[in-house]
């Protein structure tokens, strides 16, 4: 066998186990790290070169995931998260009407802006609202990981996922979330009522809460052009502008400003996220030249891909083995060129996001929950998250496949 491919086969292997696992015992190296190295070893092998490497790395995923962040960074230190939290506390008059409003609100939130940065902001909102309400925390923290997934189905820039796949399918923004929404929307729902039934200790009461919020700091002008610009970006996603260039536009235009200092908005972007999306493209893009000959393409096209339920199974199994970032990334040279490849590239989206709620280690989002709770004591166990996140994959990925095989859902 050609030295390249055993290279490529060992070096992709690695990568992709090393990702999975989040780190390499003994070393010091967090997921984007081995996606660097990862495609470090595809260069000094000689699987790629220097020019192959740069032109593998997807641009418009990158700016369209950094503008996001900017936007994102904004919103939160304008204090727009901080009143909606204070909304929330006077709002919530029961332990089920508190829910509701953060199923809803963390939907509705990831549905726009990246899952991931939702759960950031939201996650001590919630635990900081449950303390004062006297509640336990838990089930709430729960709702935030598993809406922001289910939530962020709907559009492009919902997740990260997602926007890998709207910019290799090329499917309008619009008709993605006509398609995804009301998968969206069934999920959340679902999401609201397994919590509901399966915590039932914790929503028995019928006694009334009560908490003041705290005084939120808001700079007004700022959270103005902030909300201003992101529904502007929004309204450019629909209109059909091109996702990257909407959102880095936004961006731009939010750094224009007197009152917030550039480091506060840098520090909150997820440059090691940048960095492993960057690694991955150029790890696969190896991976694909050496061992993706037409043979194996055809070979594994057999297994019947082009189908709705076979491939929302596979492509569920394989977000959970390798993460969803990186099976979106494995499984696109045998999607593309198939018949209705666009609808594929849609069972994709749908499945590798919901797959993300079966395990605490399925998504990036659950563990940004976990590690925000655990800092201030509060353990949210394999176990206690399986509890919720097996019935909730289970019937949401089976609603997403029966949507998006019906002929109405296509």
């Amino acid at each position: 066998m050609d030295a390249h491919v055993l290279a490529a086969a060992a070096i992709f292997i690695l990568t992709y186990g090393g990702v999975a696992l989040g780190r390499i015992p003994g070393l010091r190296l967090d997921r984007a790290g081995i996606a660097i190295l990862g495609a470090a070893c595809m260069l000094a092998t000689g699987v790629l070169t220097l020019e192959e490497a740069y032109r593998a790395i997807d641009l418009d995923t990158i700016t369209l995931l950094l503008g996001m962040m900017i936007i994102v960074a904004h919103l939160k230190l304008s204090g727009f998260f901080r009143l909606v939290n204070g909304w929330a506390v006077t709002h919530a008059h029961s332990p089920l009407v508190l829910l509701f409003v953060i199923v809803l609100t963390t939907g509705v939130f990831s549905a726009f802006l990246v899952n991931d940065a939702v759960c950031l902001v939201m996650a001590p909102l919630v635990l900081d609202v449950t303390r004062r309400l006297g509640r336990d925390p838990v089930p709430y923290l729960l709702a935030v990981a598993m809406s922001s997934n289910v939530g962020s189905v709907a559009t492009i820039t919902g997740n990260p996922q997602n926007m890998i796949v709207g910019v290799i399918s090329q499917i309008p923004y619009a008709v993605f979330a006509a398609n995804l929404t009301p998968v969206a929307v069934a999920g959340l729902v679902l999401v609201f009522v397994l919590i509901r039934l399966l915590c039932s200790s914790e929503f028995r009461s019928l006694k009334a809460l009560a908490a003041e919020p705290k005084p939120a700091r808001l700079h007004k002008p700022q959270m103005a052009k902030a909300i201003v610009v992101t529904i502007g970006v929004v309204v450019a996603f629909f209109a059909g502008v091109p996702v990257a260039k909407a959102a880095v536009s936004g961006a731009a235009l939010l750094l224009v400003t007197r009152q917030v200092k550039p480091g506060k908005v840098y520090r909150e972007i997820d440059g090691p996220l940048l960095l492993m999306f960057a690694g991955l493209f150029i790890v696969v893009a190896g991976a694909e030249k050496a061992l993706l000959s037409p043979d194996v393409i055809e070979a594994v096209r057999r297994l019947q891909l082009a189908d709705t339920w076979v491939l929302s199974g596979v492509t569920a199994g394989l977000s959970n083995l390798v993460s969803n970032v990186p099976a979106v990334l494995v499984l696109r040279p045998f999607i593309q060129g198939l018949p209705e490849e666009q609808q594929l590239w849609l069972v994709i989206a749908m499945a590798s996001t919901l797959a993300g709620n079966l395990t605490l280690v399925g998504s990036v989002a659950n563990l940004i929950v976990a590690e925000k709770a655990r800092v201030i004591g509060v353990e949210i166990g394999f176990g206690t998250h399986l509890r919720i996140g097996l019935p909730v994959t289970l019937l949401t990925l089976a609603m997403g496949a029966w949507w998006l095989s019906a002929p109405f859902g296509s």
